[in-house]
């Protein structure tokens, strides 16, 4: 078995490992899904951190990690707590300014500087982008798990047929210069696939809730933004020179590697679900 079977071996068997234990907690809900989330969270703000050279014990990185993982409970009730969503957003920049300018690391100006970027990037980008998970599944009734599932669904789905399609038809580079093994047929693969699999999800589990042109715009839209949200992880990672941003997971690397994309495609899922879908 050659490298590449052997790494597909291993991405297979640790997502029938851990894809059960996630959707569970998901479909219980409640502190089960806030937990997980935080802990995504958490794992993705550090990670991020250590490619970062960011140090994790600095007062402003330990703020930036709670700040973060915060989001995830304030997206149980975002219609209400949303304001604590907008201070966390204004407050940990300025603070994480202030923190480095009191404590620059080593005495390193430079280094406090981009310190202070990399720390003040996180809530926005880790917390407001899976605590958007926690938000579709406080959704009220049957509209919660549904939601969730269709925003796992896409992303993974997106991930799987862009994999298959690349690697039987692709000929034509991506973006080489970030990645070089995407292709446009796998793009097109990808977007296929998320948009089949939320139409599974309608035929199989939620017929009352999702309509045609949900499926149709979730899918494409969501088609486009996973992989945006995977080539901007691969960007952070080679500006850093790692190749994986841990070592979690066999076979996938880290956490931030996993959910790279859901990062983009919650926070759209949530917007269509609840604000824009309203529009019609």
């Amino acid at each position: 078995m050659n490298d590449k079977n052997r790494n597909l071996v291993l991405r297979v068997a640790s997502a029938l490992l851990l894809l059960p234990i996630v959707l569970g907690l998901l479909w219980l809900g409640g502190i089960a899904a806030i937990l997980l989330v935080v802990f995504a969270i958490v794992m993705v703000a550090s990670e991020f951190y250590k490619m970062a050279g960011v140090r994790a014990s600095h007062p402003a990185a330990i703020l930036g990690l709670v700040a973060s993982a915060s989001l995830a409970w304030i997206g149980a009730s975002i219609d209400t707590r949303w304001p604590g969503a907008l201070g966390v957003l204004v407050l940990v920049p300025l603070a994480s300014v202030a923190l480095y300018t009191l404590f620059p690391p080593d005495g390193d100006l430079r280094k406090a500087a981009a310190s202070s970027g990399f720390v003040a990037l996180m809530p926005g980008y880790a917390g407001l982008g899976l605590g958007a998970v926690v938000a579709l599944r406080a959704m009220p009734g049957h509209a919660g798990i549904t939601w969730t599932l269709v925003a796992i669904g896409v992303t993974w789905a997106n991930d799987t047929g862009a994999y298959f399609a690349g690697r039987l038809f692709g000929r034509h580079k991506l973006y080489p210069l970030i990645s070089p093994n995407k292709t446009w047929e796998g793009f097109v693969g990808g977007m296929a696939s998320s948009v089949l699999i939320c139409f599974l999800i309608k035929w199989i589990y939620a017929v009352e809730v999702l309509h045609f042109w949900d499926c149709v715009i979730v899918g494409v839209v969501g088609g486009v933004l996973g992989p945006l949200g995977d080539l901007s992880e691969s960007m952070l990672k080679r500006a850093f020179g790692v190749k994986d941003s841990g070592r979690i997971m066999p076979g996938h690397g880290g956490i931030f590697d996993r959910v790279d994309a859901l990062m983009f495609v919650a926070p759209w899922v949530f917007a269509y679900a609840h604000f824009i879908r309203t529009l019609a």
